[in-house]
């Protein structure tokens, strides 16, 4: 009987080491076989020496979806790597896709294990100040697998919405139209003075930032390794930094002190920290 086989699903982060978490460098060390997108292996390549490494071209996902679940399945410790996090337009899905085709349950082999990692909107927004304070939303304008109409009504649905707008592959060599489709859409919906961040890169060697507007945003270069950071109606711009308030200053005042007509809020204790505090 084959060696029950481990299978970690990594997220590395952005790419710079010290943005990879210790739970995803235990996972690469440990492995036998590291598995993953070309680029990806050269930003690990410190940490792989000696290792057995497959390592493929993009639009080659299901081949090694496949291979790192096949080796094991036959008992070796496997790191298939995603950069930002696996689960967010990364390889986590497939790789759940081909267990389910291969008829896997929770038990046989391989163990899975997922380790997370920052987000390129994690690490993009870290560049930039705090765009993500409020409530926001990430759209790929990639069409290779999903639709363009479908991509549009759901850009049109967070621009509605007022969410801030994180824009994953908005532009590549051969796929320009996209991203001025977007802007038309989201223009409709806000006003053209928005802040809008480019962060290209996040950062690896070739990082670049650049903060600007929506009218202007596209006089840029964006390409397949831009993530676009559309604000909501409320993001602003402070000393150089992009900045979505969460909304306390609605309903408190700077001392703390609820605004007339509002709630103030109430502490929550857990049963545990309540218990801790009658026995002190």
């Amino acid at each position: 009987m084959a060696e029950q086989g481990i299978l970690s699903i990594v997220g590395i982060g952005p790419g710079a080491e010290e943005h990879t978490s210790p739970a995803a460098l235990r996972a690469i060390a440990e492995a036998d076989l590291i598995v993953g997108y070309t680029t990806y292996i050269r930003l690990v390549k410190r940490l792989i020496e000696g290792k057995e490494v497959i390592k493929t071209g993009m639009t080659e996902e299901i081949g090694r979806a496949r291979a790192a679940v096949e080796r094991a399945r036959a008992g070796a410790r496997v790191a298939i790597i995603s950069s930002g996090d696996a689960g967010v337009y990364g390889m986590a899905g497939l790789v759940f896709q081909v267990l389910q085709e291969i008829g896997w349950k929770r038990g046989d082999s391989p163990e899975l294990r997922l380790v997370p990692g920052m987000t390129a909107l994690n690490a993009c927004a870290s560049l930039v100040g705090a765009p993500l304070g409020h409530d926001f939303c990430a759209i790929s304008l990639s069409d290779l697998l999903t639709p363009w109409p479908v991509i549009e009504r759901r850009i049109e649905a967070a621009a509605a919405a007022d969410f801030v707008i994180g824009l994953y592959n908005p532009a590549s060599g051969r796929r320009t139209r996209q991203i001025v489709r977007a802007q038309e859409i989201i223009a409709a919906h806000r006003a053209g003075t928005t802040p809008v961040a480019l962060v290209k890169s996040a950062y690896r060697k070739l990082e670049n930032v650049v903060l600007t507007d929506l009218d202007h945003f596209l006089e840029y270069e964006i390409g397949m390794l831009t993530t676009v950071l559309i604000g909501s109606s409320n993001t602003f711009l402070f000393e150089g930094y992009m900045v979505t308030p969460r909304g306390y200053t609605n309903k408190y005042t700077w001392d703390g002190d609820a605004l007339p007509g509002q709630t103030p809020g109430r502490t929550l204790v857990v049963a545990d920290e309540r218990a801790a505090a009658e026995e002190a």
